[in-house]
């Protein structure tokens, strides 16, 4: 591992402009950025995750940006063991690499590492997936609120697999999710510098509904619709996509599915705000202040 080069984390919860913040950042130093958006690794779901055109990039290297396929099932472990040398490449040659995204857990694998977690049980994690298949995500969610009511309150509900994968440890384990879990602490061979893009609620929600009328005049629905014989991969079980495949189905107008793609995209920010505020080395800045960004990275480098 390299010695002491400075990683700036660039967090925030979407519709807040981290991909701008942090292309302009590394255009301004002179580096790369790694993307830790789960979503937006999928090369099909361009329009429903928001994934930044060309134009957006700043003329900036981006690594992990629509480089799967649907089929392609990467935990945050798996992308962690795939950043690591991406970040140490770009340390070298640089000195200083930008790391950005809303997916928590993603951040935390690379930055601190993770939990050694039992294996869990095949059986048990078929069986979750046929209830979730013939009744739907609010069994599932019943049953988690009861037997780990920590985790239900942090976790991603409209994330099936991550619902799946925390009752599985419950049951296999007979012992909560978050009971297993403990408090890695930031890796000491680089400088972390956090920066949390904060903004008031009412403006937050104002681009979250924005961003989606947006997404569906570009065409989110056509793409959702090419997507539909695919819906049983897990990438697809999020929002935007899941709304509309119900909106297919015949379960809601397509007015009602967008509403809905706007309050849980909404409900997901809550919890990504949430999740920056449980650590303290985040420091909140606004969106658009790219020179007080560039300061606090140079203090702290």
């Amino acid at each position: 591992m390299t010695s002491k080069g400075t990683l700036i984390i660039i967090g925030g919860p979407t519709a807040s402009g981290k991909t701008h913040a942090a292309a302009t950042l590394a255009r301004h130093l002179g580096t790369e950025v790694i993307s830790a958006d789960s979503r937006q690794f999928y090369h099909a779901m361009r329009i429903g995750t928001a994934r930044p055109e060309e134009h957006e990039l700043l003329g900036v290297k981006h690594h992990f940006l629509g480089h799967l396929e649907l089929e392609d099932q990467w935990s945050a472990g798996t992308f962690a063991r795939h950043a690591e040398p991406v970040l140490q490449t770009i340390l070298k040659g640089h000195d200083t690499a930008v790391l950005v995204g809303g997916s928590g857990l993603y951040i935390d694998a690379l930055i601190k590492g993770l939990d050694p977690l039992p294996a869990g049980s095949e059986q048990i994690r078929k069986e979750l997936q046929q209830r979730l298949e013939a009744h739907g995500p609010t069994t599932l969610l019943n049953e988690l609120e009861q037997l780990d009511p920590e985790t239900f309150q942090r976790i991603d509900t409209h994330n099936p697999h991550r619902v799946i994968r925390a009752l599985e440890v419950c049951l296999s384990t007979g012992k909560p999710y978050s009971a297993q879990r403990t408090s890695p602490q930031d890796r000491t061979d680089l400088r972390l510098v956090r920066i949390a893009l904060d903004l008031p609620r009412a403006e937050l929600y104002q681009r979250i509904d924005d961003r989606v009328d947006h997404m569906i005049a570009a065409g989110l629905v056509e793409e959702a619709r090419t997507l539909l014989p695919q819906r049983e991969h897990n990438a697809l079980r999020t929002v935007g996509y899941r709304e509309l495949f119900e909106h297919f189905d015949g379960k809601l107008s397509q007015l009602e599915a967008i509403t809905l793609i706007k309050q849980h995209t909404r409900n997901y920010a809550k919890r990504q705000v949430t999740w920056l505020r449980r650590d303290a080395g985040w420091v909140p800045f606004p969106p658009t202040d790219h020179e007080r960004h560039i300061t606090h990275v140079e203090a702290g480098r």
